[in-house]
């Protein structure tokens, strides 16, 4: 089916801060490892979208089956190297499983991350981000979802990975209208921020975050403080440790990619969405 492009307010009245999405993957990990899952479009309605964010158009990629609705939200928060094909595939991954999931590109005032080559470029774009305007894209990428009926969002979940899985911790202690949250391998530790242990206490949904055994950027130390954050918090979220995996393992498209550790959590991940109502 032919991709299209659509937008959710007359662009006379915000800035376009970034025409498309970039084409492709990241351009700080090459080559593309033989491994990469391409998932088809065939039956569904894939493509880019331009969300209404504040004074701005931010483009985002959405995907759902082409017939039925409204159908179970998930918003797809992307890793530090933006919207690219790893995203895109992701989001057609849940909605051959009969999802709208829509990932905004959350750095298109920041800069191109996923054109940039330069990882350290890449990371000096992430830290411009502050957490408050990740929120209100989040929020506003919901109410565009919402407008033409295709998308549920009484039942919606919230996603994401490696820069994105932290943020989730971030969004699911903001948004109490979210049903669950999933996050693999969210730093739990950001420079100058509020951290996921800081926002224990204040959780609206239930969380899942996956995590590493050989994952050097996040040590084990991390994860236990944020497990006996929870605890003292009595709050009704999980932390899985795969002792064979390394940060990035569901990256499929790195040499990270760690297949077992990478189906195993998907399919806790789509587990806990239902069981959540979502």
């Amino acid at each position: 089916m032919p991709e299209e492009t659509i937008t959710s307010a007359p662009l006379t009245r915000r800035v376009l801060v970034k025409a498309s999405l970039s084409v492709g993957f990241c351009a700080a990990i090459s080559p593309v490892m033989a491994q990469v899952i391409t998932t088809p479009a065939d039956g569904l309605v894939a493509g880019e979208v331009r969300v209404a964010a504040g004074d701005a158009e931010i483009p985002a990629y959405r995907a759902m089956p082409d017939h039925g609705g409204p159908f179970p939200t998930v918003l797809v928060v992307h890793e530090i190297f933006g919207v690219h094909e790893h995203i895109k595939d992701i989001c057609r991954r849940f909605a051959r499983l009969g999802y709208y999931a829509i990932s905004p590109e959350l750095f298109a005032r920041q800069g191109d991350a996923p054109g940039e080559p330069d990882f350290s470029k890449v990371m000096s774009i992430a830290m411009k981000k502050p957490d408050a305007e990740v929120i209100s894209d989040l929020d506003a990428t919901l109410a565009f979802a919402k407008a033409p009926g295709s998308a549920d969002v009484t039942h919606a979940a919230v996603v994401g990975f490696c820069w994105g899985g932290r943020q989730v911790w971030i969004y699911a202690a903001h948004n109490p209208k979210l049903k669950a949250a999933v996050a693999w391998y969210g730093p739990l530790t950001w420079p100058g921020n509020t951290n996921p242990p800081d926002v224990a206490a204040d959780l609206k949904v239930p969380v899942l975050a996956f995590y590493g055994g050989l994952d050097g950027f996040i040590p084990p130390n991390q994860i236990d403080e944020m497990k006996a954050k929870l605890a003292a918090a009595g709050v009704e979220s999980k932390l899985v440790v795969y002792p064979d995996a390394g940060h990035g393992f569901f990256a499929d498209y790195r040499p990270d990619y760690e297949r077992a550790s990478a189906e195993a959590s998907w399919s806790e991940a789509t587990r806990w969405l239902k069981e959540h109502g979502v």
